[in-house]
């Protein structure tokens, strides 16, 4: 069902009239005035400033509950972000997408320290949030390493260029030259399982008289699986992927995952008015997770298994990321205000993947029970230009004049795996399955070694037209080797009323250019729709495979955002904004729903020379939505005489309606296929997948020795709507999760905390449909906000100097 604008009407009147309560993990007092680099180019803007709504979140936010992963920790800290922990859904289960504002995960661009975060090699094409998207991998970076992090929730390509249609995710990494930390943490689910272990810490160094700092950092954790799969409750036992009834063999749950995570910034000063920096972020995640269990008698195998696994077996898919990134530039000014910053960026990230616990039924009883099934590989290089100049044009304040160019190279490699990982052995019996069991390998007819370049130049102006207006215009144009040019623009306006009151507004266009993963990734895996096994294929548009299903080539998503806020500051220490906001997708790239192959489509296939594919899906140019909501930020710090509490609140609401979704093509007639190419559970899980809102309430107090920090969150309802029949679709009810933790300071340096996320150990509503939920044993919705662990419980021990 479509989401009605009345609705947002309704929200955005309630945020006017609440009287205000405070905001997110943050102090307000203490972000105001800080200086932002994000979404302007004026050297001196600052929070209060800016003409666009952004969130400071800072270390203590981050660092305020039991969590590694910098993208849990933002969504605890963010109501605009939404970050699932899905389950048995392959390459996803370890590197999980997160989505602002209910969109795609790849329509956020990342930023550290201002300079664009290469993509992760991975592209998510099972059920999740972000089916179809190829997003940074944010949790790649350790959070010790982080100063703080800018979040504009505005559109952004006109300065920064693609992706940025939600937002900007900007990560500033800490720089001081002095200082430092060192923490243990240890934490486990309340139901016993989930153990997790985290050394992290950071220092700074001075050097060359104070001309030079350098601040490194590192975080090693080990995570082990959870699981909260349940028994079978089914009618079918001990076949396909069904165990014995009340037999409980899915693993269901968060991946085991052990991490290391390194990081430097560097800035060295030449002059007074030239610096030069770098940074460098390195990480290495071996992820393993879980595949669909295969029963004593799976795909007629009984002889067979019973020499191998005869109780059956539960394959493991093992992913070994490699991340690697470095800035260098130089930067600076001259008296007359004229300021340029050159830079020059490499990023790259490597999935290895693995199947291990399985079989390759056509090689036998001696078939390898462990396989490499091949690569994937993301790299981008980058050249930047960035120029401003102070004019003198008679007003108030000097007018900012922005320019600069940027060049980008990006590569994406699909590299096949050993020959067993995906080949017929010729050993089995009639019928029998062939690859690796749970993650068949890359084959050499998946290869792809795809690259692409383009150029772009922008140019702004930014001022502060009086006392009381300031407004800026920025234009970009782009020009990509495989798709073509772009071009985008965006203005913004502030006007404040009084000190207390401001009114800010934005209008921008914006674009997203089809990721190389999009236009090149091809592989088949293993699914169950419906209660039924399948072996999917994933066909790139331009394939041989898609070309003949129909599909046409993939081309740039374009984007018209608007926005209107007010910025309220009514009493001293209270900050109080509202953001309303529209944003129009045309040509959202998706990956079509699941199609079942019929005889005539499994004909030709075969003839490609993919005999084993029983379904199918590609990427497709297939929808056009508006996505509308508010953002209602606010925060009061109360002081008293040897302590202070700091009372936070926020609260986003957003609906997204798919206005227009592409027809199937006239290929499916022809094949005799009757499901659409887009079909319901798709355009659900755009419209209804996710919590249409999120509020947190959190309340820090400090003194010289003690720390109590609780905070509640509302995920609100979502709907997850099956792919064949609406008697299926299921309502999760909103839930309030609650966190705590309390800590003590025994000397200026040393903190001892005690926590727990999710304390009352909640969990979202059951799966009520017995097929939906696999016949009982997926018990829980992979859409779930908050996941489906339950209470976790944790300590620290940390030392600053």
């Amino acid at each position: 069902m479509n989401r009605k604008s009345s609705t947002l009407a309704i929200a955005v009147a309630i945020a006017l009239s609440t009287p205000a309560l405070p905001a997110l993990a943050q102090s307000g007092a203490q972000t105001l005035d800080t200086v932002i680099v994000t979404g302007t180019r004026v050297a001196d803007r600052t929070v209060a400033e800016s003409q666009s709504p952004i969130d400071i979140i800072t270390p203590e936010a981050l660092q305020s509950t039991g969590t590694s992963e910098l993208a849990t920790a933002l969504s605890r800290a963010l109501p605009s972000l939404n970050f699932p922990r899905p389950a048995l859904t392959d390459g996803t289960s370890g590197i999980r997408p997160a989505q602002l504002r209910g969109l795609s995960p790849d329509q956020v661009l990342v930023l550290v320290n201002g300079k664009r975060r290469h993509t992760s090699a991975q592209i998510n094409v099972n059920g999740t949030i972000g089916r179809g998207s190829s997003a940074v991998d944010i949790n790649a970076i350790p959070i010790a390493a982080i100063e703080r992090v800018e979040v504009l929730r505005d559109g952004a390509s006109a300065q920064y260029g693609s992706d940025a249609i939600a937002g900007v995710v900007n990560i500033v990494l800490k720089g001081s030259g002095s200082g430092g930390s060192l923490a243990v943490d240890y934490g486990q689910y309340s139901a016993g399982d989930g153990n997790k272990y985290q050394l992290s810490g950071d220092a700074g160094i001075g050097f060359a008289d104070d001309r030079g700092s350098l601040h490194v950092a590192g975080q090693v954790s080990q995570q082990d699986e959870s699981n909260r799969a349940g028994p079978y409750q089914g009618t079918s036992p001990n076949t396909g992927n069904f165990p014995d009834i009340g037999e409980k063999t899915f693993v269901v749950g968060d991946p085991r995952v052990d991490a290391t995570a390194v990081s430097a910034n560097l800035t060295f000063n030449f002059s007074d008015n030239v610096t030069g920096y770098a940074n460098a972020l390195l990480s290495n995640r071996d992820i393993t997770s879980f595949a669909f269990y295969r029963s004593p008698n799976h795909n007629n195998q009984g002889a067979l298994l019973a020499q191998v696994y005869p109780n059956g077996f539960t394959p493991q898919i093992n992913q070994y990321s490699r991340d690697r990134s470095i800035v260098a530039g130089v930067k600076g000014s001259t008296e007359g205000g004229f300021s340029w910053d050159v830079s020059a960026n490499h990023g790259e990230n490597t999935l290895d993947f693995h199947t291990r616990n399985s079989i390759n039924y056509t090689y036998g009883p001696g078939s390898q029970t462990s396989f490499y099934d091949g690569r994937l590989e993301y790299s981008q290089d980058i050249l930047n230009a960035d120029f401003t100049q102070a004019l003198d044009w008679g007003l108030a304040y000097p007018v900012t004049l922005s320019f600069g160019a940027e060049y980008r190279k990006e590569k994406w490699k699909q590299l096949p795996g050993e020959a067993a990982s995906y080949n017929d052995g010729g050993l089995g019996i009639p019928g029998s399955l062939f690859g690796a069991q749970g993650f068949g390998g890359f084959t050499p007819n998946n290869e792809v070694d795809a690259d692409r370049h383009n150029y772009a130049v922008y140019a702004g102006l930014e001022a502060d037209l009086t006392d009381k207006f300031s407004a800026g215009l920025t234009g970009r144009y782009e020009d990509y080797s495989d798709f073509g040019d772009k071009f985008s623009g965006k203005l913004s306006a502030r006007y404040a009323f009084t000190d207390k009151v401001a009114l800010r507004a934005t209008a921008s266009t914006g674009f997203r250019a089809p990721s190389l993963a999009q236009q090149s990734y091809q592989a088949v895996t293993s699914s169950i729709t419906d209660g039924v096994f399948y072996e999917k294929g994933t066909f790139p548009a331009n394939s041989a495979a898609a070309r003949a299903l129909g599909s046409a080539p993939l081309k740039a998503e374009s984007s018209t955002s608007y926005s209107a806020g007010l910025v309220l500051q009514p009493v001293d220490r209270l900050y109080v904004t509202v953001d309303a906001y529209q944003i129009d997708i045309d040509d959202r790239i998706i990956l079509s729903s699941n199609i079942n192959s019929t005889p005539a489509a499994q004909a030709l296939l075969s003839g490609l020379g993919l005999p084993q594919v029983t379904q199918f899906a590609y990427f497709t140019n297939g929808l056009d939505t508006r996505t509308r909501g508010v953002d209602v930020v606010s925060s009061y710090t109360v002081p008293f005489s040897a302590s202070s509490l700091e009372l936070t609140a926020a609260y986003s609401y957003n609906e997204t309606e798919v206005k227009k979704f592409a027809a199937s093509p006239a290929a499916f007639a022809a094949l005799g296929i009757t499901q659409s190419l887009i079909g319901r559970d798709e355009i659900g899980r755009i419209e209804d997948s996710f919590p249409r809102d999120k509020a947190i309430l959190s309340g820090t107090w400090r003194s010289d020795r003690w720390e109590l920090g609780l905070a509640a969150t509302r995920h609100g309802s979502f709907t997850v709507r099956n792919s064949a029949s609406a008697a299926r679709d299921q309502t999760y009810d909103a839930k309030w999760i609650v966190d705590a933790s309390a800590s003590f300071k025994p000397s200026e340096n040393w903190k001892l905390t005690v926590g727990a996320d999710n304390l009352l150990d909640e969990y979202p509503d059951r799966v009520e449909n017995l097929v939906n939920s696999t016949y009982g044993m997926m018990p829980y919705s992979n859409y779930s906000p908050f996941g489906f662990n339950g209470a976790y419980v944790y300590g620290r021990i940390s030392y600053r100097w």
